[in-house]
């Protein structure tokens, strides 16, 4: 009887505090199936702050699953462009080409059809069903796990496969039978705004019916694995350009960048004489550049090359200096186009 109040007077509790603090964005105004798995996909590592332009520019250029399945992958990268993890952008578009091919362009409901949409994992199949279709579903990401550790004080390690089906289990558990996606907001929610990595226990609406609270071990947790380590990377990028033309590359396959344009780049034990063997003149050195992505923090040290002639290297390619605006460059190179772009426009004519 006990548990059944604690967990009544938490549902009462937060409900309340949602309604009272939630934050208003685009994709709540109107959840159909697709805004969700757009919002949810972009949401995935991103600040929401963040995702907002991009969700808007991306459901005005966007509309439907259909205008996505018809556009290229050049274009669909190059919106996102700004948003990183790049796979992220890839997978919505096949997807979408799958939902077209196989359910006529409507999202299905059910799990084991959602399962087969590229990208679509345990927590956006779950934001799907709940705050799309309103079923009864655990949405559970980084959010909800530091609610649900430090509510139940799991101890574990959360990011085990094993945890988190149990974090998964513990969460349909606690939602309500009525309105059970309201709730489920309200859980995300209560993580990206109090109980955060530095949890905020004073506001937090749940600090009576939370088990860590009292204990003393809110901050301890939630608790992970040990990450591997970062590796530091350092890349020289010449940018050759010759009459108005720049010489770029496009990654291809299933490299973390695929898609995407760079210009040249080597590690310290290359020269760009053994790279590009026609005559080249250093022109100006760029502003040290630095990023990050996946586990990698890379320095780049740009310069930009006046080439007396183009040589057509394998992989490469020569694109007009007016051009390169429109393609999707990656973060780091991205920065760099910016410096040419500010500082030197007089090499782009």
């Amino acid at each position: 009887m006990r548990r059944l109040y604690k967990k009544d007077f938490a549902l009462k509790t937060l409900k309340h505090w949602f309604e009272e603090e939630k934050r208003n964005f685009p994709w709540r105004c109107e959840p159909t199936p697709y805004r969700v798995w757009v919002s949810e996909v972009m949401l995935q590592q991103t600040q929401a702050v963040v995702v907002v332009p991009y969700f808007e520019r991306w459901m005005e250029r966007f509309p439907s699953i259909e205008a996505l399945a018809e556009a290229s992958i050049e274009e669909v990268i190059k919106l996102w462009e700004g948003l990183g993890y790049y796979a992220r952008a890839r997978a919505l578009h096949e997807g979408a080409r799958y939902v077209m091919e196989h359910h006529g362009g409507d999202l299905p409901m059910d799990v084991e059809s959602l399962k087969k949409v590229k990208g679509l994992g345990p927590y956006t199949i779950g934001a799907i069903r709940s705050f799309a279709f309103h079923q009864k579903a655990a949405a559970v990401d980084g959010n909800v796990v530091r609610v649900m550790s430090r509510l139940l004080c799991i101890e574990e390690e959360v990011d085990r496969p094993s945890v988190l089906e149990t974090l998964r289990q513990r969460v349909e558990e606690f939602l309500p039978d009525t309105q059970p996606w309201v709730m489920m907001e309200a859980l995300i929610e209560l993580g990206a705004r109090v109980c955060k990595k530095k949890p905020d226990c004073e506001r937090c609406p749940l600090q009576d019916v939370c088990m860590a609270y009292p204990l003393g071990k809110a901050v301890a947790l939630p608790k992970k694995r040990k990450r591997p380590q970062t590796i530091a990377l350092q890349r020289y990028v010449p940018v050759i350009c010759c009459d108005g033309e720049f010489l770029i590359q496009r990654q291809e396959g299933k490299k973390v960048m695929a898609g995407l344009y760079e210009f040249p780049y080597f590690d310290k034990k290359t020269s760009i004489e053994t790279f590009y063997l026609g005559g080249l003149q250093l022109y100006k050195r760029l502003k040290e550049v630095k990023h990050t992505f996946t586990r990698y923090r890379v320095e780049l040290f740009p310069s930009i090359w006046k080439a007396s002639e183009k040589l057509e290297l394998n992989g490469f390619t020569w694109a007009k200096g007016q051009m390169l605006e429109k393609l999707p460059f990656s973060s780091g190179h991205r920065r760099i186009l910016k410096q040419l772009l500010e500082e030197h426009a007089d090499l782009t004519y």
